[in-house]
């Protein structure tokens, strides 16, 4: 086991790496040196080396052979598109399960607290949004997990979608509106209603995907 001060350390090398990529302070597409890095956040290269692994199976860098790390270019409107298609195809179904799953008081509390959504942090940067985009990726992950399909469960989690979402920018709409769309998804997975469990999910998916679209349209 490592000690917990090491521990912590790469945990929050890894945050602040992370924010460095989502506020844009590392371009996209910009090659990652890892001594300048580890000197700028004032620690060694080895946990700065463990976050660019971790962030790399987070889809937000890339290593190339002979070469290092790289961060990843935003999405395109093309793959933006495909993102949505697959979480359309995804995460209704995982609704659905979970509502006919019979979830017991315990298992529908847990959720319900997952669906609510903080507010704006009063921070800068990704730092103001970090909560949000953490508790929503909590949301549609547990929900995943509640279908009883582990493998509809990894898939959901390894599309890291509140990361490339919210990378490119964060629609203020979210606040409120999203927290309300995630309660109707557990109120008819509550109900025991698979059908409207899935069309609650879908509704919210193409909810969100509409709050996005202007970023491309301005680009």
């Amino acid at each position: 086991m490592q000690p917990a001060r090491r521990i912590t350390l790469t945990d929050d090398v890894y945050a602040a790496v992370q924010a460095l990529i989502m506020d844009h302070e590392v371009q996209p597409g910009a090659r990652i040196n890892i001594d300048a890095l580890a000197r700028r956040l004032a620690v060694s290269p080895t946990p700065v080396r463990e976050a660019l692994a971790r962030l790399e199976s987070d889809g937000l860098v890339s290593k190339t052979p002979l070469v290092g790390y790289t961060a990843t270019a935003l999405l395109t409107r093309a793959q933006f598109e495909e993102l949505v298609e697959m979480r359309l195809i995804l995460e209704p179904v995982a609704a659905a399960r979970a509502a006919g799953a019979g979830l017991d008081d315990t298992d529908l509390t847990g959720l319900r607290t997952a669906a609510d959504l903080p507010g704006p942090a009063g921070a800068d940067g990704y730092a103001a949004i970090a909560a949000f985009t953490t508790q929503d990726a909590r949301f549609h992950h547990a929900l995943a997990g509640l279908s009883g399909n582990r493998m509809l469960h990894d898939a959901v989690v390894r599309l890291r979608a509140h990361l490339h979402l919210f990378r490119l920018h964060f629609p203020a709409a979210h606040y409120g509106i999203s927290a309300r769309e995630h309660h109707r998804v557990v109120d008819a997975v509550g109900a025991g209603d698979p059908d409207a469990a899935a069309a609650a999910m879908r509704d919210h998916l193409t909810a969100a995907r509409d709050r996005h679209l202007p970023y491309f349209e301005t680009r």
